[in-house]
């Protein structure tokens, strides 16, 4: 097969899965999600074996302790998590009120004498943006918590997902054995090294991101409710799940938390110190202790790479398509490092081969013959 003939093959192959995401991204997510989750429970599973276990029992086991688990954590944090939830969409617009009040001397002072003392506008503009901002929150957080479609996503995953995870744990060896198998034989070893860097780059990532995450949330949580901050526990879940990417969670939840300690406890600064400490401690522990641990340096995905990824199939594939995100960046991050690697290596970067006459160096005339 010609290279512009496997070139073709790749690409319509491509397409053809892209295509397939995008007509049934409205049913994908339980399964995608299932495959997901079996992926990263595969090592506890292949310990479980290790020590005597067949694979069945092993997977039952695994799966059975995480529907133990999320019950769990449905029984003790989401009634607490759905108050929080409702009582911060309900007090925003006096949140943002009151934050307003809190600016007030700061406009009128430095910033008055700033633009020489007209300072109406800005005001204006300052309290427009702060009340269009509070509603459009409100407004996205009540229509997802209302939503019947967001309802049943939720009921999917929870109730599909795990079986699919099950059936997938029991095969995953099998599976990835057979997929070896339909590899074209010219270029097995190519491939093989390829997947071997895709699933290192991406289980490294996943994997330690995800713990530190769920680790650096429930540490969030339970430090910012200990000192007293309202919506505390909130706060730093929702910072612990922004956390998959690197310091998005650590930004968002400072922010969040600075806004609600200045409302609650200005002009005291003892409150305000605290949730800095919290944060401070966090971002501590997560950068020296937790990442280089669990995570490591040698993953290849850019933070930044991560981001557009996550927006890029979010707004392709919705839900499905931010599932997806980081195994395609990560994936998609080894093809491009492979392919650069054959273009340094190639006749086209060298100078080389009789296809590719050397151009005269600068100042130098071409002699003819």
């Amino acid at each position: 097969m010609t290279l512009e003939r496997q070139l073709r093959f790749w690409l319509a192959a491509a397409a053809l899965f892209v295509g397939f995401l995008w007509l049934f991204s409205g049913v994908l997510l339980p399964f995608v999600a299932g495959i997901a989750l079996a992926y990263l429970l595969d090592p506890a599973a292949d310990r479980l074996e290790a020590i005597g276990f067949s694979r069945g029992l092993a997977a039952l086991t695994i799966i059975l302790g995480l529907v133990l688990t999320g019950l769990l954590v449905l029984i003790l944090l989401v009634p607490l998590l759905g108050d929080q939830l409702s009582a911060f969409v309900t007090e925003l617009p006096v949140l943002v009120t009151r934050l307003r009040a809190l600016a007030a001397p700061m406009v009128d002072g430095p910033l008055a004498k700033l633009m020489g003392g007209d300072v109406s506008a800005l005001e204006g503009s300052l309290g427009q943006a702060l009340s269009q901002g509070a509603g459009f929150v409100s407004q996205l957080l009540q229509s997802i918590l209302s939503s019947g479609k967001t309802i049943l996503s939720i009921l999917s995953v929870v109730t599909v997902a795990p079986v699919v995870a099950a059936y997938m744990l029991v095969d995953w060896d099998r599976a990835i054995a057979r997929i070896d198998g339909w590899l074209p034989l010219r270029h097995r070893d190519t491939v093989r090294r390829l997947a071997s860097e895709m699933d290192a780059a991406v289980s490294g990532f996943v994997r330690g991101q995800v713990a530190v995450s769920v680790t650096m949330g429930v540490y969030y949580g339970l430090g910012l409710a200990l000192v007293g901050l309202r919506f505390g526990l909130l706060i730093g879940l929702m910072s612990g799940l922004l956390g998959i990417i690197p310091y998005l969670g650590f930004g968002a939840g400072l922010i969040a938390g600075l806004i609600v300690a200045l409302v609650q406890y200005w002009p005291d600064w003892h409150g305000i110190l605290l949730v800095l400490v919290v944060f401070g401690v966090g971002q501590g522990l997560e950068g020296w202790v937790l990442t280089p641990n669990w995570v490591g340096r040698s993953v290849g995905l850019h933070p930044v790479w991560l981001l557009f990824a996550l927006f890029a199939f979010g707004s392709l594939f919705g839900f499905v398509g931010m599932l997806i995100a980081v195994p395609a960046a990560a994936s998609i991050g080894v093809l491009a490092r492979f392919a650069l690697e054959q273009y340094l290596a190639s006749p086209l970067h060298l100078g080389t081969g009789d296809e590719t006459p050397a151009l005269p160096a600068p100042g130098e005339r071409a002699i003819d013959g």
